[in-house]
């Protein structure tokens, strides 16, 4: 008997056996049912052709053909869309993510092929303008090598320390989901900046002793801190940033024995995809339904290899 939670892969293929099923699926969760010139949003004046071109629209508005590929990450890709569809379902039920090596075995690709996959995956993983609210941890990170274990080319001769890392702010509401993003330094203005920006005026903020914090109160929020220096890990009135730091637990065992790699160039679309992972990977929702959230963004960006490898 299936599970309730979940679908393995042999129940995948079962439901997206060929590019026409995973065509139908795309098709109904990006117009439900009504097909939606993305170039100049007409709904009503819609032909749909036939034969060879099944899957092919023309706008009589416009004079444009279009596909359900056009204007999504799908876009201007020869890879058949059930591939798409498995790739996604391999992101969402990784835990520690997939490295384009393994994905490229897969779904049957070349390894660059599955690598640029990927990075359109992440970029439609990015951009989540929900705001965090109520009791919010905030965490900073260092992302980056040992200058001792890099190539000689790689080093750069500036010691130990954050100045050879890249800092990353990780935000996460309790109980609720969770942003990292990659920030130019961890001052005071660049922090507070970034939490204004992603979390709802009024939340209560909880962080560490870091000096970065000190002042929250006046952009509107609620604030305390827990003194890791004294060996406290939770204060008073559950006070602690045990939540934001598992998000780095995540990441970096993706990071490890996953990417192995991660450049400062991509980080940001890498950070997209783990915290995804943790937003809309949860056991408690059915895959299918951690799939179409997937989907769903899918449609909303769009990034050309030329951008990828700029």
């Amino acid at each position: 008997m299936p599970s309730r939670s979940t679908r393995s892969t042999f129940e995948l293929f079962q439901l997206f056996p060929d590019q026409a099923s995973a065509r139908l699926y795309l098709e109904e969760r990006r117009w439900r049912g009504v097909p939606v010139c993305p170039h100049c949003g007409c709904t009503g004046r819609i032909t749909a052709r036939k034969g060879k071109r099944l899957g092919y629209y023309r706008c009589r508005d416009c004079g444009e053909e279009f596909t359900v590929r056009t204007g999504s990450i799908f876009g201007r890709s020869h890879v058949p869309l059930h591939k798409w569809v498995y790739a996604m379902y391999l992101v969402v039920t990784s835990r520690k993510g997939i490295s384009s090596l393994q994905l490229s075995k897969e779904i049957g690709v070349q390894q660059k092929t599955a690598w640029f996959i990927l990075g359109r995956l992440r970029e439609a993983c990015g951009d989540d303008i929900e705001l965090l609210r109520g009791i919010v941890e905030v965490d900073e990170v260092y992302i980056g090598g040992l200058e001792q274990k890099k190539h000689e080319s790689k080093k750069t001769n500036a010691g130990r320390g954050p100045s050879t890392k890249q800092a990353v702010l990780g935000i996460r509401q309790r109980g609720g989901k969770s942003v990292a993003v990659p920030v130019d330094d961890t001052t005071k203005a660049t922090l507070q900046s970034k939490i204004a920006e992603h979390v709802e005026t009024g939340a209560m903020i909880c962080t560490d002793e870091h000096k970065s914090h000190k002042g929250l109160e006046s952009k509107g929020y609620a604030h305390g801190s827990v003194k890791h220096s004294t060996v406290e890990y939770v204060g008073a009135n559950d006070i602690h940033v045990n939540s934001a730091e598992s998000m780095w637990a995540v990441f970096r065992r993706g990071l490890y024995w996953t990417w192995h790699h991660c450049s400062r160039k991509h980080l940001a679309r890498d950070l997209n995809e783990a915290t995804f992972r943790l937003n809309e990977g949860s056991v408690k929702m059915h895959t299918l339904g951690r799939l179409t959230a997937f989907t769903d963004k899918a449609f909303n960006r769009r990034i050309t290899y030329k951008e990828l490898t700029a």
